[in-house]
């Protein structure tokens, strides 16, 4: 199943910046990790703010939750889910 995700971080303010940097480290490794296994298909930046808008594709719901509570930044994140449906109207096969 193909889930739109948009994920905002809001770090505190007055965290240490040597754990924000591990945490960011992590969260890269992880996102990274997920996006060789196909599981993570697409991220893009939202430009001026520290958002992302993804493209996962996951088992399940429940494999979607669980991907999403791995995250390292998840404590720190605002996220809105949308479960997708291939259009008829696509010419791409993969789009499913």
């Amino acid at each position: 199943m193909l889930y739109h995700v948009a994920m905002t971080v809001n770090l505190p303010a007055d965290m240490d910046p040597a754990v924000a940097a591990q945490i960011k480290a992590e969260e890269k490794a992880y996102s990274q990790a997920l996006q060789k296994e196909g599981v993570w298909r697409h991220i893009w930046r939202v430009s001026g703010l520290y958002e992302n808008v993804s493209i996962f594709d996951c088992r399940d719901h429940e494999h979607l939750h669980e991907v999403l509570m791995g995250l390292p930044l998840y404590p720190y994140m605002d996220i809105s889910v949308t479960p997708l449906n291939r259009h008829p109207s696509s010419i791409h096969p993969g789009d499913q």
